[in-house]
């Protein structure tokens, strides 16, 4: 753990993202063309432990690395307690 002196700190995400297609015709789709974070950060300490705080804090964030590089997705869907296959969604 680092020992760090913040007075204050705060980071702001924002999302380009998009929703498109029809439910009623199941042609719908959605996605993310960008995202962007703005940190805002006041301490006394030196810039350059401040900036190993915010690289390390980024590193270890998963939402962040999940964004950053595709990910497998599995899926299972249940109905009534049964299994119920979607193509291109389940196994």
């Amino acid at each position: 753990m680092m020992k760090v002196e913040i007075k204050s700190a705060s980071c702001r995400v924002e999302m380009d993202y998009f929703l498109k297609g029809s439910v009623l015709k199941g042609t719908v789709d959605s996605g993310c063309t960008e995202t962007r974070t703005f940190f805002r950060v006041e301490s006394d300490a030196p810039a350059d432990k401040i900036a190993l705080l915010i690289r390390n804090a980024k590193q270890g964030c998963y939402a962040e690395r999940m964004i950053q590089s595709a990910v497998p997705l599995k899926s299972e869907v249940e109905l009534n307690g049964a299994p119920l296959s979607l193509e291109g969604i389940t196994k």
